[in-house]
């Protein structure tokens, strides 16, 4: 969690832990070596060559001993060992032989009777016991090396995983946040509160415990939380929240002390949890409380952050986008004072936001952020930085040394509705279908006052889908009105119908699945949810949507048979008057969905304004068909049409399989 912490290594000056891991293998074996050099028998190097008994007695007899040590053997046996007339050292084992001394004695042989030398006991203690030191030892090298590799040690389990974030490049700064300026403003008071306290503390204010940041992902909470790091001018600890449990009971519990323990020797400080739904999530929501340890977890970070000791100058900020599973004692005020709610961002943001990843990118002239924000409604703000990151790939794939105008619409494009897929096969029967299926869609949008203006429509496959055509509104939408609901609902019925119309009811494909799911969940909405039926009233009846807490498993409906039977039939209600509402507009405007239709079929991909035109009888506008993307191939096999689902508002839905 310090800075001691971190990894020895070349650029932090501790040299190559792989240099230092040989050089420690090479000295514990030449320690060895002079270990086994040591303590080897003297006596086996200075006692001679070894002779046998009757040679000795040869020798005797002959007078060439000069002298001999006798030492008593094993067995009754005796050990002798001496000196050649030539100075030559020879050994032998003597039988307990009575004659031996009186025959040395004849022969004027000196004799020595003293004992033969050996290792010592500790000698032999040391021999014995080196295996075991041996092992001792290996095992506290690895014990060693695995706690410099995993930071907190093989034995630190206990020990706090968050890090001291240093800011030696890439540093973030409220500069580069841009697009949630109420959010960044709530967060930039706690950051003056830490560079001058006495502002606040003359009037009586106290510096918040804690902030937790709410939003969708991608809206750019992490940015926010980097960004304080870059102008707090404090340590700043950074932590996730799936960090603290481990799959031994107390590890996270120890891991929270820990934390605040190493926080409070850097206060004045900021500790940031990331994703702390892993570790904040409600106690007793699981059906009996398997999981123990991470209530333990809990308790433990609800302790330390307003408990019985009060923690001064630390400051808690969280990020999530699950705050509907957060514990509500990790909510209330002392822990976490504000509740900072990062949106997406509005056009006016959406412009800030691609203001800022353009400043790194070569821009044409072209290029207007406004009417690109204008186009992109309901993208975050990663949704922002992919786009850019997209067209400028494309600028670098096509060999343009500036991004123009055409490279982020391309990349709008591949982005909402996905990247083409010019290489998948189709029959001219299949892309004639398909043309009408879209042409259904979008004629039916244009002659409906509530629907959304047409982006685009092409009927070259795209992602999941082999056609599509998409709605984009003409402002962000904060609700949805009823008339918009109808709208949608007979959208989305177009292309079957048209496919009915034209090809017969016993042609009619299974394209129109992901349209059917868009309205169907469309209209249970508007019944369950919204009131929009008269028969049912004004009155919630919508499933809950938590049931990852474990409550729905065991949650009765709220609604009795007669009422599930009475959604159903409403439900159909709606669909099914989308279903005629499209009959009616397209079988008035035959004429229409045919002009479009060919068109599709001869130039793939129509713009909004290309479409107005030609339902106005009026000439689309391209100088050379032939400069149209170039043709599928022919002949293959369909694949089923398959859409993503979408949500009933919000993001721009593409209709269409």
């Amino acid at each position: 969690m310090n800075d001691n912490d971190k990894q020895p290594g070349p650029e932090n000056g501790g040299g190559n832990p792989w240099m230092k891991s040989l050089l420690i293998w090479v000295g514990i074996l030449a320690a060895l070596a002079l270990f086994v050099q040591l303590f080897n028998s003297p006596a086996s190097q200075t006692a001679g060559d070894a002779m046998s008994y009757s040679s000795f007695l040869d020798k005797v007899q002959a007078g060439e001993v000069k002298s001999v040590n006798v030492a008593a053997g094993s067995a009754g046996t005796s050990i002798v060992t001496g000196a050649l007339s030539s100075d030559a050292k020879f050994r032998t084992n003597a039988p307990n032989d009575p004659q031996l001394i009186p025959t040395l004695r004849e022969k004027g042989v000196t004799i020595n009777a003293r004992p033969e030398e050996g290792a010592s006991i500790w000698q032999y203690i040391l021999v014995q016991s080196l295996p075991f030191l041996l092992f001792m030892g290996i095992a506290f090298f690895v014990v060693r090396q695995m706690q410099k590799n995993s930071g907190s040690g093989a034995m630190g389990f206990g020990k706090s995983r968050a890090k001291l974030l240093t800011q030696k490049e890439g540093k973030v700064t409220f500069d580069d946040v841009a697009g949630i300026d109420e959010a960044r403003e709530e967060l930039q008071e706690i950051v003056e509160f830490l560079k001058d306290p006495t502002k606040f503390a003359r009037l009586g204010g106290k510096i918040p415990k804690g902030a937790l940041l709410v939003g969708s992902p991608g809206t750019g909470k992490t940015l926010l939380a980097r960004a304080i790091a870059g102008e707090a001018g404090v340590p700043f600890f950074t932590i996730s929240g799936s960090d603290f449990v481990e799959m031994f009971v107390g590890v996270g519990a120890s891991r929270v002390r820990d934390m605040f323990e190493q926080a409070k020797k850097s206060a004045p400080c900021i500790v940031f949890i990331d994703e702390i739904d892993a570790v904040g999530r409600s106690r007793g929501a699981g059906l009996g409380n398997q999981n123990d340890e991470r209530e333990q977890t809990l308790n433990q970070l609800l302790v330390e952050m307003d408990g019985f000791e009060a923690n001064e100058g630390i400051i808690i900020i969280a990020a999530t986008n699950r705050p509907d599973v957060l514990d509500p004692a990790l909510l209330r005020p002392g822990r976490f004072d504000r509740q900072v709610v990062v949106p997406r961002p509005d056009i006016e943001g959406r412009v800030k936001i691609l203001q800022v990843h353009m400043k790194k990118v070569p821009l044409a002239p072209d290029v207007d952020p406004r009417t690109i924000a204008r186009g992109t409604p309901g993208f975050s703000g990663a949704d922002l930085a992919n786009l850019v990151n997209e067209a400028a790939l494309l600028a670098a794939r096509r060999g343009k040394r500036l991004v123009a105008m055409s490279e982020f619409e391309d990349a709008k494009d591949k982005v909402m509705m996905g990247a083409e897929r010019r290489s998948m096969l189709m029959t001219e029967d299949e892309k004639r279908m398909t043309a009408y299926h879209e042409a259904g869609h979008a004629i039916v949008a244009l002659h409906h006052p509530a629907s959304d203006p047409i982006h685009k429509a092409t009927i070259i496959p795209r992602g999941r889908a082999l056609g599509m055509v998409m709605s984009l509104p003409e402002r962000d939408q904060l609700s949805m009105h009823r008339d918009q609901m109808y709208a949608n609902l007979a959208m989305s019925m177009g292309g079957r119908v048209a496919e009915e119309l034209i090809f017969g009811y016993d042609r009619v494909s299974s394209g129109a699945s992901g349209d059917i799911q868009q309205a169907t969940r469309l209209a249970r909405a508007m019944v369950t949810r919204w009131g929009m039926s008269e028969a049912v009233g004004p009155l919630e009846y919508a499933d809950s949507e938590e049931n990852y807490l474990g409550y729905g498993m065991s949650r009765p409906a709220h609604m009795s048979n007669e009422t599930a039977l009475l959604i159903d039939a409403e439900i159909k209600k709606l669909v099914e008057g989308g279903l005629s509402k499209a009959k009616q507009v397209l079988s008035e405007h035959i004429d229409q969905l045919h002009a479009l239709a060919q068109a599709l079929l001869e130039y793939e991909t129509l713009t909004g304004d290309e479409i107005k035109r030609l339902i106005a009888g009026e000439e689309i506008g391209r100088e050379d068909p032939g400069s149209k993307a170039p043709p599928l191939s022919a002949g293959g096999t369909s694949i089923p049409k398959i859409r993503r689902p979408k949500g009933p508002f919000g993001t721009p839905a593409p209709q269409g399989a």
